[in-house]
């Protein structure tokens, strides 16, 4: 366990779970916990044994109710608040960069920046009673910092009307729009969760980095740019020990040995 504030960090069977732990807050982004975050997860990049990562809460009706509201009203100089506004890019860039899969746990309200934040990740499993959303403009805020990731993950005139008029949607409308990728119910969660981080960690870590790489880089290439860069891709995997080794393993009818080259 980690000791980064506001952040639970544990690692079991090359699974980290980073756990939002700040329930005082309702696990608000404040600066101190966005800086927490992006340590624990520079932490699980770095770290050879973590093969996936989960992004929980220890909150048990709260993912997290988002950005520090507070902070946004503080009298802080506009310099020093653009600075920390860009907290958010970074662990956004951080996840998509990590070379690992991220599994989004979400229980309970995940809304406003913490609806960027599960977006950013690669993989979200939800509790039926979970509700999502972005309701900064009913206070006078636009969920600017996040806006790119929703319009990125959602058909844009959904996206559009879920910030402009600052609606929350159910569980079941999330993966009805193909925000969460299995809708459970909420006694089921953790147990859907161990189970799909469990088929990550054993895949080629190797392969996982390179995919993940890939899909991180050509996501906004034009598409022939696109193609061209992932043929180049494949053709790098070819030389890797692991995709002998898979597909020597799969003949052989046995699980495979990763090398990690």
């Amino acid at each position: 366990m980690s000791d980064h504030p506001g952040v639970r960090y544990d690692i079991a069977d090359g699974v980290a779970t980073i756990a939002l732990d700040a329930p005082e807050s309702r696990n608000a982004l404040s600066d101190e916990l966005l800086t927490s975050l992006i340590a624990a997860f520079t932490a699980a990049r770095d770290d050879d044994a973590v093969r996936c990562v989960v992004l929980a809460s220890t909150h048990p009706r709260t993912f997290s109710a988002g950005g520090n509201l507070g902070g946004f009203a503080a009298q802080d100089p506009l310099v020093h608040k653009h600075a920390s506004i860009q907290l958010f890019p970074d662990l956004f860039v951080l996840i998509g960069r990590l070379g690992k899969p991220v599994i989004a746990k979400i229980g309970g309200h995940c809304l406003a920046g913490a609806f960027g934040l599960a977006l950013a990740c690669d993989l979200i499993v939800a509790s039926e009673d979970s509700v999502f959303g972005t309701p900064e403009i009913n206070v006078g805020v636009f969920p600017f910092m996040i806006a790119a990731l929703i319009h990125r993950n959602l058909p844009r005139k959904k996206a559009t009307e879920l910030m402009f008029l600052g609606d929350r949607i159910s569980a079941t409308e999330a993966e009805r729009l193909g925000i969460v990728n299995r809708l459970v119910p909420a006694d089921e969660l953790d147990a859907a969760v161990a189970d799909w981080a469990g088929r990550l960690a054993v895949k080629s870590p190797l392969l996982m980095r390179m995919g993940k790489d890939a899909l991180w880089r050509q996501n906004d290439m034009p598409l022939e740019d696109a193609w061209d860069y992932l043929r180049s891709q494949l053709a790098l995997a070819f030389s890797t020990e692991d995709i002998q080794e898979g597909v020597k393993a799969f003949f052989d009818k046995r699980d495979p040995e990763w090398k990690g080259r």
